[in-house]
């Protein structure tokens, strides 16, 4: 471990919670704050004054709120940024994540304090590329979804249908919020998805995509059958998994697990459920969660995609994915559903982009 502690910008207009906040750094001898600001402008330019290693970011709050200061922070500074919202504000904090933060977490209690310390420490080590600033009227909100993707043949699906199943982690809000609207109405294939991510997240991350996507989004419902052109996104309560039959499973989380939900349950049961029709895809993140299901995948027939380092905000999953063998194409990000589309094909009747 690297014996200077990690520099951490504290953002929040309330001084109750950045007190809290820099108490529970202060007991962690890995971090150290460098510096607090009680609105977004004020942590603009803290940023670029004392270059932290990470910042805490709440997103209400006066003057500039957080999805302004993560875009304008981003563009001049660009920093590893974990928002720290309240409740209410999930779908709001997806949003931001999607405006270049690199995760989203609910405002921090006593008993959360190891792992809110755990989450800063690693996210501090993520290198992050500079994104230009978005106009004003468009941050903070669901980013304008470009048009699905034109599939002038697509390969026409066995009768009983591909399941695409997707992994990801860190950086996955960001490229599920690129890749999931190009999908197109007709998608002949269910899409089962499972995203790291904190706990009471998942529900507003499913109300932000759906706000973008032209496939239904949705929780997955414990015995629910997957419908083709459906997305289904995991909670982190439980993990997902597919029976044979196509009938899905939510399963308790094995004691101890720290990937939440867990990828490699979904991929490995999806292989075993539809063999040569599943569908795997592994997304940027840390980790190796998903290698294992993803060779699982391979070894039943199926096929398997990898997002490329050039496109990943973390090439971890991924690249663990790639190393093991179960990988068949390694794709960028803007090339991935194109490549499912064609795989899982259309209903016959819809071409891509009309409606379901």
């Amino acid at each position: 471990m690297n014996a200077t502690p990690v520099r951490v910008l504290v953002v929040d207009d309330s001084d109750t919670a950045r007190a809290l906040i820099c108490a529970m750094i202060a007991e962690d001898p890995r971090l150290t704050v460098c510096g607090e600001a009680a609105d977004g402008g004020s942590a603009v330019v803290q940023a670029e004054r004392l270059r932290p290693a990470i910042i805490t970011m709440d997103l209400r709050m006066p003057v500039l709120d957080g999805y302004g200061a993560i875009a304008e922070i981003m563009d001049r500074c660009a920093t590893p940024i974990l928002v720290v919202s309240d409740c209410a504000d999930a779908a709001h904090a997806m949003a931001a994540v999607a405006c270049g933060a690199l995760d989203a977490t609910f405002k921090p209690g006593l008993d959360d304090a190891r792992a809110f310390t755990d989450r800063l420490w690693l996210l501090s080590g993520v290198r992050v590329i500079r994104h230009l600033r978005p106009r004003a009227d468009t941050c903070g909100r669901p980013p304008r979804a470009s048009g699905p993707v034109a599939v002038a043949d697509p390969v026409p699906a066995p009768a009983d249908g591909a399941v695409i199943a997707i992994a990801a982690s860190t950086g996955g809000p960001q490229a599920l919020g690129r890749l999931l609207p190009a999908l197109p109405a007709g998608l002949n294939a269910p899409v089962l998805i499972v995203q790291h991510i904190s706990e009471g997240f998942a529900a507003g991350m499913a109300h932000w995509l759906a706000a973008l996507c032209q496939l239904p989004v949705e929780l997955a419902g414990d015995g629910t059958v997957p419908l083709p052109g459906h997305i289904y996104l995991a909670d982190s309560a439980t993990d997902m998994t597919l029976l044979p039959g196509r009938l899905i499973r939510l399963c308790p989380r094995a004691a101890g697990d720290i990937y939440r939900p867990n990828c490699d349950r979904l991929l490995c049961s999806v292989a075993a459920a539809v063999g040569r029709r599943s569908i795997g895809a592994i997304l940027t993140g840390m980790g190796r969660d998903g290698a294992r299901g993803i060779a699982a995948i391979a070894a039943a027939g199926g096929t398997t995609i990898a997002q490329d380092e050039g496109s990943s905000v973390v090439f971890g999953m991924n690249r663990e994915a790639i190393a093991g063998g179960g990988v068949q194409r390694v794709l960028p990000l803007e090339a991935i559903a194109a490549e499912l589309v064609r795989l899982a094909g259309c209903a016959p009747g819809l071409a891509p982009g009309s409606p379901a």
